[in-house]
């Protein structure tokens, strides 16, 4: 039995030493926000944050994440909210399959740097792909979610 505090909640679970965490999220805890994208932790959608830190969960298996917390796109914080609303407002998604890992990295950066500049921005978003281009659209929200913590 395996202990994993998701979204502020614990979660008892029975799962294999090496089972990829994003599908003990997904499968067995049932938040399916967090995406399958190429299951070699290249493209982002399976972004989540572990300890704050912003971690591909298709390739790090369930034991490293015991003790630690992990927040999902379903979890909430300030800054998780400030960036839904502005992804909202400026019709960021397309398809939208990335956008949870676009939403946990955007997280990451501005829990880190309250104001980034445009070169934090991508280096901190160059790490998850979107394969229908929206990148302007993710960086403008970006500045949107930044005006909206900052009021």
């Amino acid at each position: 039995m395996k202990t994993l505090t998701i979204n502020g909640k614990s979660h008892s679970i029975e799962a294999q030493d090496d089972m990829p965490l994003l599908w003990a999220i997904r499968d067995i805890i049932g938040l399916t926000g967090t995406k399958y994208g190429c299951g070699v932790s290249q493209c982002g959608a399976c972004s989540v944050l572990l300890d704050g830190q912003v971690i591909r969960s298709c390739s790090i298996p369930v034991t490293y994440a015991e003790g630690k917390e992990i927040v999902t796109i379903e979890g909430q914080s300030d800054t998780l909210n400030y960036l839904r609303e502005a992804w909202v407002d400026g019709n960021v998604p397309q398809c939208g399959y990335c956008q949870s890992g676009q939403l946990i990295a955007a997280t990451a950066l501005l829990d880190s740097n309250a104001n980034p500049t445009e070169e934090d921005i991508n280096n901190a978003m160059s790490g998850n792909i979107c394969r229908c281009g929206t990148y302007p659209r993710i960086k403008k929200a970006i500045y949107k979610a930044i005006e909206l913590k900052n009021k």
